[in-house]
């Protein structure tokens, strides 16, 4: 098995950086900070380097970003959905109802090709089953997709369209949804992969690659690996900080991996010895594209629960 080695940006470091994003219409590189709260902009360099672009603050826990194929970006951000505009402004565009009772907060998210966002929330404590994945939809409505999860948290598609993946950290799983891209539904379910609890590292944010792999970034283990869509374990790409949280590929060409990563809740002399936590981290893969990430379609403004 082939293990590759991923290194440091020049980026500022986040507390929890999260939900790297290539934004193909810009040419940017968008990532979150949930724990400070900022929405941040890079640029990626053809051998894989990335450098800070701009900050916007949201003033709450933003766990994910999106772009969208209106003006501003669409965020998953404390309880609920915020639009952030080219000017800064953050606009509340719905709070959930029934939120766990004040319990939950949003964290990871993507966009299927349709243009629908698919975001999920985790318990403030990691209560089990308290955790819910929502869709919006591109006329503005919101719905529940699934409940009864711990820590929702990455998401993937398969390239053509008909398998949803979920990482729920919780439980330690990654699982396999069918899934209909005309209606946005999921159908029956299968569970990919199981990690047991005294395995090194949990499963958090994911990306899939055209090929169908899937790359995950393991918190606590410092690494992102690569598995098949059977589930088999292919490769593994190093970091040098224990807390990976996301990847995505990145680059005009998507063959530029970037993985996020966190300095939150680490012990002072773990990060001691991991001087570059919470920066991004990148390498350049030779064989291997990724999947562009898809756009919002749907408004901003007037979403509904349903």
């Amino acid at each position: 098995m082939e293990r590759l080695l991923a290194r440091p940006t020049s980026v500022r470091p986040a507390r929890h950086g999260e939900g790297p994003v290539w934004d193909e219409k810009d040419g940017d590189l968008i990532w979150v900070d949930i724990a400070a709260g900022e929405v941040r902009w890079g640029r990626v360099d053809p051998n894989g380097g990335v450098r800070d672009v701009a900050m916007r603050p949201v003033g709450e826990p933003v766990g994910a970003v999106t772009p969208t194929t209106s003006p501003g970006w669409l965020l998953a951000a404390a309880g609920g959905f915020r639009h952030l505009a080219p000017d800064g402004t953050v606009s509340v565009l719905l709070d959930l109802d029934g939120e766990g009772g004040g319990r939950t907060r949003m964290n990871d998210a993507a966009c299927d090709r349709a243009g629908r966002f698919f975001a999920g929330t985790m318990g403030l404590h990691e209560e089990p089953g308290v955790g819910s994945l929502y869709r919006v939809d591109l006329d503005g409505t919101v719905s529940t997709a699934l409940s009864g999860l711990t820590i929702s948290n990455g998401i993937g598609w398969s390239p053509d369209d008909d398998v949803l993946y979920l990482a729920d950290s919780g439980t330690r799983t990654v699982t396999a949804f069918d899934y209909d891209v005309d209606l946005g539904t999921l159908g029956e379910s299968r569970v990919l992969l199981r990690f047991d609890d005294d395995e090194p590292g949990t499963p958090d944010g994911l990306t899939v690659d055209r090929l169908g792999h899937l790359w995950i970034a393991m918190w606590g283990a410092g690494e992102v690996r690569r598995y098949s869509s059977a589930g088999a374990l292919e490769e593994v790409v190093d970091v040098w900080a224990s807390q990976t949280s996301s990847c995505a590929f990145a680059g005009p060409s998507l063959d530029i991996l970037v993985v996020s990563t966190s300095t939150e809740g680490l012990p002072d002399r773990e990060r001691a010895a991991q001087p570059d936590a919470g920066r991004l981290f990148s390498t350049r893969l030779d064989d291997v594209r990724g999947v562009p990430a898809f756009p919002y379609r749907g408004p901003l403004r007037g979403l509904t629960q349903v």
